[in-house]
C-alpha cells in the first residue's frame, strides 16, 4: 500500500466513524471530551478527588458511545475514567449535524 492509498484509506475510515456519529449523536444527552477519548452518554456522573495536595477527575459514564476507529464495538454499558487532566462534559441540544468540508468525498 502506496502513501497515497493509505491516506485514502484513513480519511475512508474516519469518514465511516463520522457518519456514524452523526447517525447516533441524537440519541445521546451527553458529550464528554477526555485527553485521551470522545464520548456521548446517556448519564455522566462527574466527581472532583483530593490526594495529597492533588486532585484528579473521577467519571462514570453510562449508555455510552466511545469515539475510536479501531473499537470493533462502539457502544457499551458503562465507562470509568481517571485522568489528572482536563474534562469537558457538555449537554446536546437538538440539533442536526452537517459533516466539514475537508471531510467531504466530491472536492
Amino acid at each position: 500500500m502506496d502513501d497515497d492509498e493509505f491516506e485514502d484509506y484513513d480519511r475512508e475510515v474516519e469518514l465511516a466513524l463520522y457518519r456514524e456519529y452523526r447517525d447516533v449523536v441524537s440519541q445521546f444527552q451527553y458529550v464528554v471530551e477526555t485527553e485521551r477519548r470522545f464520548y456521548l452518554a446517556n448519564e455522566v456522573e462527574q466527581v472532583v478527588r483530593e490526594m495529597g495536595g492533588d486532585f484528579y477527575f473521577e467519571l462514570t459514564l453510562t449508555d455510552v458511545w466511545v469515539w475510536d476507529v479501531y473499537r470493533a464495538d462502539r457502544f457499551v454499558k458503562s465507562v470509568k475514567v481517571l485522568t489528572f487532566k482536563d474534562v469537558n462534559v457538555e449537554e446536546l441540544g437538538k440539533k442536526e449535524l452537517k459533516l466539514p468540508k475537508e471531510l467531504a468525498l466530491d472536492e
